[in-house]
């Protein structure tokens, strides 16, 4: 039998898991944000050359929205072989999958060798790694919320969510550099592809670490009475159908949670820099470099306040970075206008430390909403639900907006009225802080015992 997921666990193991969560993610967020960096920087060029800037830009930012559609997808197909049999292996498959598509993507010729065919190329890898950045989300943070303690979950699971400012520092960084050191010309012919066929060097070191570490014993636990409980019962129910029937209202409301946090980000990160450089008429590596500078410091920011969630909560955190960035929205767009690098670079940060502090306690939040047999199957479609209806479309909307506006302030209503949805999303959810992730509806696949109180309805103290 496993330990009680209340006990402090082994420091090295946790820490073992810790770092192969944070590096896989690292490597697959760092896919994924190349191709919105490429997207906003060279796609709308190499890929839509008959395009005037802002139309190519908003072509290229429609490949890159096209891959959050399977993200939903990848989170049902990921969620249920991984409640089924396991987080780790989906991870090590998550990995594979999203490596191969970028390196891919570099080899894909431009519209000028193969003509429509390379958009469309392009569109089918963009699938894919939304298919499988679909299942690695969830599958990284429970592997470390399942293994750390109740008391300081909160913390260790925000590790993983520090895969995503590494990975897009990491990409931003790549880009950077090879627009300092290429011309416009060469970055613009092969330079960007170099930055794609890099990922085959991060994958196999991400599925080194990977490799390395165990299944979580939570999971351990909930399979040897899932198994325990078939022979007497017979067959449970698929993990999508139980989690729909037991857990729908914890599902509506991580998709609520997502709504800002999800739009914010992705005006932050990717639209920024198409605004930066077609609209202010500023260089990719100014746009690039203040970007650079807001990730490293999110890097650092998200760890804690995942601490601070384990001391005050998931929702007092949560709900102070929604209305930070629906505030914050405004000044952003104004400080930006400046066209001063150094201004630029703290509207980012400061934009992305009110991210962070929705981000942060996302991961452990979210999985002490379900219960352990279906937990990878929620935590993951209600994340991924609900970045097909925000982050999807953000830089398309803003793209939008801007041009029709030829202002920023419609778009920064647009992230405002995003965060009074979290804001509502997050008052109406329990605060979960504490909870024994072994408890969360008895972990009996579906079939709670008469008179069971639903899973939201029972909170363990705070520890």
């Amino acid at each position: 039998m496993a330990a009680s997921p209340s006990a402090p666990p082994a420091t090295a193991r946790l820490t073992r898991v810790v770092a192969a969560s944070l590096v896989g993610t690292t490597i697959e967020w760092y896919d994924y944000f190349l191709y919105g960096s490429a997207a906003a920087l060279v796609f709308g060029k190499v890929f839509f050359p008959g395009s005037d800037p802002l139309t190519g830009t908003l072509l290229s930012f429609l490949t890159y929205a096209i891959g959050f559609a399977a993200r939903p997808l990848g989170a049902m197909v990921f969620g249920h072989f991984g409640d089924r049999i396991g987080r780790k292996k989906l991870l090590v498959v998550s990995l594979m999958m999203m490596g191969g598509s970028s390196v891919l993507i570099g080899c894909v010729p431009g519209y000028h060798t193969i003509g429509v065919a390379a958009p469309v190329l392009l569109t089918v890898l963009r699938l894919v790694q939304g298919f499988a950045l679909g299942g690695e989300w969830g599958g990284a943070v429970l592997l470390v919320s399942e293994h750390g303690d109740t008391r300081r979950r909160g913390f260790w699971a925000s590790w993983p969510q520090g895969g995503a400012p590494a990975g897009n520092l990491l990409a931003v960084g790549v880009l950077s550099l090879l627009t300092g050191v290429l011309s416009p010309s060469s970055f613009e012919a092969w330079g960007w592809r170099v930055s794609f066929l890099a990922s085959s060097v991060l994958v196999g070191i991400g599925l080194w670490v990977r490799l390395s570490v165990d299944e979580s014993p939570v999971f351990k636990e909930a399979l040897a009475k899932a198994e325990a409980r078939k022979e007497k019962e017979g067959a449970e129910r698929l993990p999508l159908v139980s989690v729909v029937r037991r857990h729908w209202r914890d599902i509506v409301v991580a998709m609520g949670a997502r709504i800002a946090e999800n739009i914010s980000y992705y005006i932050l990160t990717a639209f920024i820099l198409a605004y930066c450089v077609d609209h202010l008429k500023l260089d990719e590596q100014t746009a690039l470099n203040a970007v650079l500078i807001g990730s490293a410091v999110q890097f650092c920011l998200i760890p804690l306040f995942g601490a601070a969630s384990d001391r005050l909560g998931r929702k007092p955190v949560y709900l102070f970075g929604a209305v930070g960035v629906g505030a914050w929205a405004w000044a952003f767009f104004a400080l930006a206008d400046t066209r001063s690098f150094p201004v630029l670079a703290v509207a980012v940060t400061v934009g992305l430390f009110f991210h962070s502090a929705m981000y942060a306690p996302q991961a452990a939040f979210f999985s002490e909403l379900f219960a352990t047999r279906m937990r990878y199957s929620g935590a993951s479609i209600g994340a991924q639900l609900s970045s097909v209806v925000a982050g999807a479309p953000a830089p398309l909307i803003a793209t939008a907006l801007l041009g029709a506006y030829g202002s920023a302030r419609p778009i920064a209503l647009y992230v405002s009225v995003a965060a009074v949805v979290t804001v509502i999303a997050v008052i109406a959810a329990r605060e979960t802080r504490g909870r024994d992730l072994t408890a969360i509806g008895e972990d009996d696949g579906g079939r709670s015992p008469a008179g069971a109180a639903p899973a939201g309805e029972r909170t363990a103290s705070a520890g």
